[in-house]
């Protein structure tokens, strides 16, 4: 009897939690791996493995999780993807860090606080000599799918009722076939402490349906990429030359077109991996200490005709509706790998406090762990995170180029670290950063004392040396304690998971970026090394510079 009831136990489903209009995708994804649907009438109030919803969760949410739960948003995470709030952000980055870095986003100004300095920038523009005046689009800080957006040249044509956010408009897209397009990248961070972000290697690239015209500002279905606009149009449906019905490709068709133009497109892939991570290093710092969530992104950027990647804004629930077949082929896959890499273990169908960190995870499509290479590697090589496949994977050509990007080692050793504490109250994004710039470094006895404590149950890996309380937070350092055990580090050696299915880790990208994201976040010594990754990214982007220029001309 005990036997059927154990076994009992473990055949339970997964349960799943909608809110109301979630896209249908995601149920049929769910159910179509065996899970059943949260019923409020039959089913405590706990009894569920993932909560989904479009909207932000309450704190009270967060603060009761419990270890085999799950929830589709981090909070304050709306800090980036709402118009306004993105461009003070990557302002203040941009002052604190210089425009070097963050200079992949158009110039801003917030209206109507900002209307006095965008006249003197107009009018500067307008008057000097030889210059031709630039081109601006207005959008309203709070809309999305390409609603109420505006692209004019001259002020008198510039009209708004709302807030709205002003920007140069980028008027020399790189074009194919005539066509302007951008890319919907879906990006995943599973956790804000550590920082943690996956890039998904399969997305997206959006077309416009009529060919780029700027004689014709106001025509929205030449200037804008939103599906949302462009199933609308006269040409959606008309098997457009080079392009061909509808208004989608995958990232598969557009690597393939990149390449059979000989381009290389692994440093494109680089420098957007970049900005992924400089937009939510500006957030970071700001999102609340929680549990057991994940927040999936989805970056829009445009890459112009010098082939430099821009961002263009970042999707809180990004669309998963299925408009067409392409929607089908990315969404569903996508959705399938968030659920892999949200590594649900065979207790957690228990649903109970109880061992909930004893089992092994499900197997997964794609589950790889990290390995170290020999010790001759130095941080000199150009990639930090190797990868290697379990026996039973493999690697596909159609999504090789950003593993490329993601691929390296972690050094060999263990890695001691201090407990870093957060000042309270909780100040201003800007004095946050600037307190902890300015933080003493641990002591060398700081130092010693915590390399050797461990947590219970923490074991070394025969893969790596580093242990638990190496990646995992000081949970000393909050006011909120985590209790609960990590769902995105492997079992065997307490890292996240290189890669699990088309995702690919991003960040940390090194031992100095994983050391930097451990305890609160030190966001100087991150930039330091993305500085250092971008420079030994720079030689190899000059190589390119002719073949780029041949494409440009073929095109």
């Amino acid at each position: 009897m005990a036997s059927d009831h154990d076994a009992e136990d473990i055949l339970k489903p997964l349960v799943f939690r909608l809110h109301e209009n979630v896209p249908k995708a995601v149920r049929e994804v769910l159910l179509e791996r065996g899970w059943s649907e949260f019923d409020e009438q039959e089913q405590d109030e706990a009894d569920w493995n993932l909560y989904w919803q479009n909207s932000p969760f309450r704190m009270t949410d967060h603060r009761s999780i419990k270890p085999w739960q799950r929830l589709n948003h981090y909070p304050e995470t709306a800090r980036i993807t709402r118009k306004d709030y993105l461009a003070r952000h990557l302002k203040r980055m941009k002052g604190i860090y210089g425009p070097s870095l963050y200079e992949f986003s158009p110039v801003a100004f917030i209206m109507p606080n900002d209307y006095v300095k965008f006249m003197a920038e107009y009018t500067k523009e307008r008057q000097a000599l030889g210059r031709k005046p630039s081109y601006w689009i207005c959008k309203p800080v709070a809309l999305s799918r390409g609603r109420g957006i505006l692209i004019f040249q001259d002020i008198k044509d510039f009209v708004y009722d709302c807030m709205v956010i002003v920007q140069k408009y980028i008027s020399n897209p790189l074009l194919i076939s005539g066509y302007k397009w951008d890319l919907r990248l879906y990006v995943c961070v599973t956790s804000f402490c550590p920082l943690t972000i996956y890039t998904y290697e399969e997305g997206l690239v959006r077309f416009a349906t009529e060919k780029y015209d700027l004689g014709s500002l106001d025509n929205v279905y030449a200037h804008l990429t939103n599906t949302s606009i462009n199933k609308f149009g006269a040409s959606y449906k008309k098997n457009k030359e080079g392009i061909g019905r509808g208004c989608k490709w995958t990232f598969s068709k557009f690597r393939s077109y990149l390449r059979s133009h000989e381009v290389d497109d692994l440093l494109l892939w680089r420098r957007i991996n970049n900005i992924v991570m400089l937009t939510l290093l500006a957030v970071t710092p700001s999102v609340p200490l929680t549990s057991n969530c994940f927040e999936l992104f989805g970056f829009d950027i445009l890459i112009d005709d010098k082939f430099k990647p821009w961002l263009l804004e970042v999707n809180y629930s990004p669309a998963l509706h299925l408009d067409c077949s392409i929607d089908t082929t990315v969404k569903k896959r996508l959705l399938h790998d968030i659920i892999e890499l949200l590594n649900y273990k065979q207790t957690d169908t228990l649903r109970e406090n109880k061992g909930a960190s004893t089992k092994s995870s499900y197997a997964g499509r794609t589950h790889i762990r990290l390995t170290t290479q020999n010790e001759n590697a130095t941080d000199d090589s150009p990639d930090f995170l190797a990868s290697k496949q379990e026996s039973e994977c493999t690697a596909t050509s159609a999504v090789q180029s950003l593993l490329d990007v993601a691929r390296g080692s972690f050094k060999k050793g263990a890695i001691a670290m201090g407990k870093m504490s957060r000042t309270q109250p909780r100040k201003t994004l800007t004095s946050q950063l600037r307190e902890r710039m300015n933080k003493p470094k641990p002591s060398s006895q700081s130092k010693a004392a915590s390399k050797s404590k461990q947590l219970p149950g923490a074991r070394h890996s025969p893969h790596a040396s580093v242990q638990v309380t190496h990646w995992l937070p000081t949970t000393e350092s909050f006011n909120y304690k985590l209790t609960i055990p990590p769902y995105f580090v492997s079992a065997k050696d307490k890292r996240p998971f290189p890669r699990i299915g088309d995702f690919v880790l991003i960040f940390p990208f090194n031992d100095a970026a994983l050391e930097a994201s451990r305890n609160g976040i030190d966001i100087k010594s991150i930039i330091h090394e993305i500085h250092k990754l971008m420079s030994k990214q720079l030689p190899l982007e000059q190589q390119n510079v002719k073949k780029r220029k041949d494409y440009l001309s073929f095109r």
